[in-house]
């Protein structure tokens, strides 16, 4: 007794095939006799009556259905077959990947910030992945009712939710509101575990959570970009010849004003350093020095006692001290 009556043969596969699909369903006619399954890499295929799973195909390849399908089938009887009729079942065809997604806040999260009444409005951006885990799940609350799933609106469901969860992680003790990216892991991980927790009951499970970078308000990065910069240096008076310095070079080649004020910053560091290196001068030629050079036997060009120029005299000319 044949399973299936001498009709033409017929291919079921995916065969509009898309990277963001999710699933498809193959229920557009019978399965006839000599139908073939075509499952390619990447691809699960699930035969289905009434909603039931009936088998699950995971391995790609070619396969005559009657011979190499209806055999591992669970309950053939679920199958309504006439001599000369074809055999009707839906088949759900599952992409296996794991699905990246790039997530980022349409508006920005007023974070709770000491100082700031209306709390500190902060943007992020970042990527999620997920996959499906669970067919029996995943066709009881999804594909039972439908006929294909895509990414873009498992997108929607999660970033619906991302802003409550962003608030929850980022607000938690001990989180620098200036300093988030340096626990941008921790917050990403607690994120990651509650959209796990709103995905398990429609069989699917996130696999990754992560948080490119957190965005301030203009006023506030650069506050930050300013801490950061001063606490690199260490000293503020090299933070200002930096400065000074960095204005120099970026007004370079740009207007009349711009290039008067840059070599009035020249002047006045060239300034600076020949003022030190005068001051340097004088302490070599101090009183104090010129006694160091009394000890060795040779006139000092000064009086060590009163500053007189002695010009290498032997006795001071104004207080009357003993020079050599």
């Amino acid at each position: 007794m044949a399973f299936f009556g001498n009709q033409f043969s017929d291919v079921v596969e995916w065969d509009e095939f898309r990277e963001d699909m999710i699933f498809w369903k193959w229920t557009n006619q019978e399965i006839k006799k000599g139908s073939r399954l075509i499952i390619r890499p990447g691809q699960d295929a699930i035969f289905l009556n009434n909603g039931r799973i009936e088998g699950i195909f995971e391995d790609d390849g070619d396969y005559d259905i009657e011979s190499e399908i209806v055999p591992f089938l669970s309950t053939l009887k679920g199958f309504r077959f006439g001599f000369n009729s074809g055999m009707r079942v839906e088949v759900l065809f599952v992409n296996t990947k794991e699905f990246v997604v790039r997530w980022g806040t349409k508006n920005p999260i007023n974070i709770p910030a000491p100082g700031m009444p209306g709390g500190m409005p902060i943007r992020a951006n970042g990527t999620f992945q997920f996959k499906v885990n669970d067919y029996t799940v995943f066709i009881d609350k999804i594909a039972g009712i439908r006929d294909s799933y895509i990414v873009d609106e498992v997108k929607i469901r999660l970033t619906a939710v991302l802003d409550q969860l962003l608030m929850k992680w980022i607000t938690k003790e001990g989180q620098n509101m200036f300093n988030l990216q340096a626990n941008a892991h921790e917050i990403g991980k607690g994120i990651q575990d509650d959209l796990d927790m709103e995905m398990l009951g429609n069989g699917m499970k996130i696999t990754g959570f992560q948080i490119m970078s957190f965005n301030y308000p203009q006023e506030i990065q650069d506050m930050i970009n300013k801490n950061a910069s001063i606490g690199m240096v260490g000293d503020v008076a090299k933070y200002q010849q930096i400065s000074v310095a960095d204005a120099m070079g970026k007004s370079s080649g740009s207007n009349t004003a711009s290039d008067m004020a840059g070599m009035m910053m020249g002047m006045n560091i060239a300034k600076e350093m020949m003022e030190g290196q005068k001051e340097s001068g004088d302490q070599a030629g101090s009183p104090a020095d010129q006694t160091a050079q009394a000890g060795t036997g040779k006139a000092p060009n000064f009086c060590p006692n009163c500053g007189e120029k002695v010009s290498g005299a032997k006795f001071c000319p104004n207080c009357g001290q003993k020079l050599a």
